[in-house]
């Protein structure tokens, strides 16, 4: 069979990241790397929502979820971060306002 350069994969229903969403998901993942928080990710496409999942090591539950779920963009926003108990640990409805959560300095050592 001959390359059809015309012809377009059929793309699913679901729901993705934007390119400009991504990007900024995947320096967020970098910082987080380079400072030794993250070791992995996962991205899903799903039906009603794509996840960018996180992991502190490939073979455990993940550590965080990013979500974004466009049906309750007028509601509590389309975004949230989920903690690993599955607790929605921050919801808004811009991505900038979400990834707030993982700024420097959120998290202090207590003794």
């Amino acid at each position: 069979m001959a390359f059809d350069p015309s012809y377009v994969a059929p793309r699913s229903a679901g729901v993705f990241f934007e390119r400009r969403e991504l990007e900024r998901l995947l320096r967020l993942y970098g910082r987080m790397v380079a400072a030794g928080e993250w070791r992995d990710y996962a991205m899903d496409g799903l039906s009603d929502a794509a996840v960018f999942s996180v992991f502190r090591r490939t073979s455990e539950a993940p550590l965080y979820k990013i979500e974004k779920r466009p049906a309750l963009a007028r509601k509590q926003g389309a975004w949230a971060v989920i903690g690993e108990g599955g607790m929605i640990l921050r919801r808004g409805h811009e991505l900038e306002q979400v990834l707030r959560f993982f700024d420097k300095g959120r998290f202090k050592v207590i003794d």
